[in-house]
């Protein structure tokens, strides 16, 4: 059951689609999964003309390239956050931005996220992988303290914003795939269950499974598998590791990713501490069958050195699991 591995283009969106799919091709890769930024995948383009669609698909069958997923983060973080500020500017087209009134920002990128889906069913997907964003993040660490009752209106909020997005997602038979994330509304098996159950537990809505999110929380990726595979719409390859020296901490003091004095930090996928066998293992348990998308983040290694190495790694973990028990051959033939 060779799963085929892809590579996440949101970390890339430097290069042109033309350039970057080049590139994955000769490295081996199998396809691409396509941000929503960059002039990889263009929503507005692709509502608002065939044409455009067509061309996203013969730049990848150029290369001999699939497409399983397209990708929202930055819209989608823009739908519950706050605040909203100039950092959401940076990551916003104009469009989308406009005056920067935060709730009419939250409304233009929730439209965003519905019309994604619609897009997503032209390209012939039926998953968008995503951030939601949370209202309720900044209330971390609680003092002055924070009641149940905050936290509850934080939930309710993400509830009203993203049932209706759902429901879009359901009338075009496309699944929505949160990258469970600090920041987001879920970021670990409590508050991935807890946006379950506060969204009812919408049938398009589910997770992005992203390994290196969990490393540094001391959360171990496989109980997340075992607890929500079937939600488990998408699978991210990427890797983290966890350097505290008794000086620093998981809060990662204020530095930026690439600082050796960080607490934790990104690396290329096999550097860091992600247990692959295990979540392979687990992956199959549950019968994941979907790809292997390579996110690759690292700044202490060049990204075409880096990515080229990860896909070689990634194919030597994933391997078929057994359908029979390996010491079945014991038994008497008589």
């Amino acid at each position: 059951m060779a799963r085929p591995v892809t590579l996440f283009t949101g970390q890339w969106a430097d290069l042109t689609l033309e350039d970057l799919a080049k590139k994955a091709s000769e490295w081996g890769f199998d396809g691409l999964e396509l941000a929503c930024w960059g002039d990889h995948f263009e929503v507005d383009k692709a509502l608002e003309d065939d044409a455009y669609v067509q061309t996203r698909w013969d730049i990848l069958n150029k290369y001999n390239l699939k497409c399983f997923a397209i990708s929202t983060h930055l819209v989608g973080q823009c739908v519950c956050d706050d605040p909203i500020d100039q950092r959401h500017k940076g990551i916003l087209p104009e469009r989308l931005w406009g005056d920067g009134d935060p709730e009419g920002v939250r409304q233009r990128c929730a439209e965003e996220v519905k019309n994604t889906a619609i897009a997503a069913k032209k390209f012939g997907l039926s998953i968008v992988n995503g951030f939601t964003g949370s209202a309720v993040w900044k209330n971390l660490y609680f003092f002055p303290p924070t009641s149940q009752d905050d936290i509850n209106l934080g939930y309710d909020d993400f509830a009203n914003r993203w049932k209706p997005i759902m429901d879009v997602f359901a009338d075009n038979e496309v699944k929505f795939g949160l990258e469970v994330h600090p920041t987001e509304i879920a970021y670990d098996l409590i508050t991935a269950q807890r946006a379950l159950e506060a969204i009812d537990m919408h049938p398009a809505f589910g997770f992005n499974f992203d390994p290196s999110h969990f490393i540094h929380q001391f959360i171990d990726p496989v109980e997340f598998i075992d607890e929500f595979g079937d939600r488990i719409w998408h699978v991210h390859v990427k890797d983290s590791r966890v350097q505290l020296t008794g000086r620093n901490s998981i809060l990662s003091s204020h530095l930026d990713f690439g600082d050796s004095r960080r607490g934790w930090d990104f690396v290329s996928p096999g550097r860091g501490d992600v247990k692959w066998d295990q979540m392979i293992r687990a992956l199959n348990r549950v019968g994941y069958s979907g790809p292997l998308s390579i996110e690759w983040e690292d700044s202490g290694m060049d990204r075409d050195w880096g990515a080229p190495e990860a896909l070689k790694m990634v194919r030597s973990q994933d391997f078929t699991p057994s359908e029979v028990a390996f010491d079945a051959a014991f038994a008497s033939q008589d």
